[in-house]
């Protein structure tokens, strides 16, 4: 039986193969093939000619391998898709350092011979994963723009009205606008408050919470009339910083806007999978981190056991042990994607601001912290302990599902 191993190393528009077989006999020496609809057909063509069994390996690298791996499975040619770091640790055989195209795929090939019997067979995402992992990426980068947006509007508003994002304590609305910015909006400037007297302030602050649909108090609006007085801006009130706030207010509520729309949709298409009434049950997972969740760890069914799915998330400790020494604590490996990463924190941060005494997260988290871990430290500690009962929980779900599959 003749093994044709196939190393794929993959970049933006293009890919270098290398096909090589068992006491490195190369059957092809290493050659680019364009991301095109004729030149992955004649590659596909190609390996679908050789004799023996074929095993294709394409390293994760971005997005760019994802078209070879559309066109392999389609063609039920077996690939797989490895994270860049197993293929790093490779041995080169060689003292030498080269680092380029054709090496890098023929060491991707020698890779796929070494691990033949252990490689995992790619199996695509359905469409509605698919999609929910690309929303995911997109709310990732809206959100950046908007924290950015928002630090840039207080760091004008401190020039202008000092403090004025400390004013109201309204949650954001639906739609992700909030109080003190559509405030900021109208008051930009302190003297717009204070210089028009406390009655005519009145009356407008009673015209802005009609037009805003904000409930409207007297009281407040002394309150705000007051607290004008102490504020010491730095910025005239021109026409030019005008434009500039309300121009940067624009900003943020489109960016608040898209993100809101994205958050919506994340989660209509959570909600047709199986896992999202088991992944929201979970406590302190809502609407948004629920969604996030499921699109980063996709199908929970390929992972094997409660260790692969804390190594696939970069949150497993790493080990170093050398004769007699021993070390305790290893740093985490960081080896999955940083969004899931990202996405666990804050759930722990929220499940650590809550304190839910009955939460086992919770518990696990707060004996860490007692006993001094530092903060980096008990909080991948703790998404660990998330991911490991998440597995538990999906899995168990799973197998309800197909125990009443298998009755009907």
């Amino acid at each position: 039986m003749m093994y044709n191993a196939v190393g794929i190393d993959a970049s933006k528009g293009k890919s270098t193969v290398s096909i090589i077989r068992p006491a490195g006999v190369v059957v092809k020496h290493p050659y680019d093939v364009m991301h095109t609809a004729s030149g992955l057909n004649d590659l596909i063509s190609y390996i679908q000619s050789l004799e023996g069994e074929t095993k294709a390996v394409v390293e994760c690298t971005g997005r760019y391998h994802e078209p070879v791996l559309k066109v392999f499975s389609e063609a039920n040619i077996f690939i797989s898709a490895v994270n860049p770091k197993l293929i790093k640790g490779q041995n080169d055989n060689t003292l030498r350092h080269v680092k380029s195209d054709p090496a890098d795929s023929r060491k991707i090939a020698r890779y796929a011979l070494d691990n033949w019997a252990e490689l995992r067979q790619y199996s695509s995402m359905d469409t509605t994963r698919e999609q929910l992992k690309t929303l995911n990426a997109q709310f990732d980068f809206f959100m950046k723009q908007k924290v950015a947006a928002k630090a840039n509007l207080i760091s004008l508003l401190d020039n202008t009205y000092p403090g004025v994002n400390k004013l109201f304590k309204s949650p954001a609305r639906e739609d992700g606008s909030e109080k003190w910015v559509d405030f900021a909006y109208s008051f930009w400037h302190v003297d717009c408050v204070r210089k028009i007297g406390l009655k005519a302030f009145t009356e407008r602050y009673k015209s802005f919470c009609k037009k805003h649909k904000y409930n409207f108090r007297t009281g407040k609006a002394q309150e705000l009339f007051e607290l004008s007085q102490e504020l010491v801006a730095v910025f005239p009130k021109d026409k030019t910083y005008k434009m500039i706030i309300q121009q940067s207010i624009q900003q943020l509520n489109l960016a608040s806007e898209h993100l809101e729309k994205l958050r919506k949709e994340m989660n209509d298409l959570a909600s047709t999978l199986p896992e999202y009434e088991t992944v929201m049950g979970m406590y302190g997972v809502g609407k948004t981190y629920g969604p996030q969740l499921i699109a980063e760890l996709g199908d929970i069914s390929r992972f094997t056991h409660r260790e692969a799915i804390t190594a696939y998330a970069g949150v497993d400790p790493g080990v170093d042990e050398s004769g007699q020494r021993k070390r305790k604590s290893n740093a985490a490996s960081k080896c999955g994607p940083s969004r899931l990463r990202k996405t666990l924190f804050q759930l722990m941060s929220t499940i650590l601001q809550n304190k839910p005494a009955n939460d086992p997260v919770y518990q696990f988290l707060d004996r860490k912290r007692s006993e001094g871990k530092n903060y980096y430290v008990y909080m991948t500690a703790g998404a660990n302990k998330f991911l490991r009962i998440y597995y538990g929980k999906v899995k168990a779900h799973y197998r309800e599902l197909e125990a009443q599959s298998q009755e009907q």
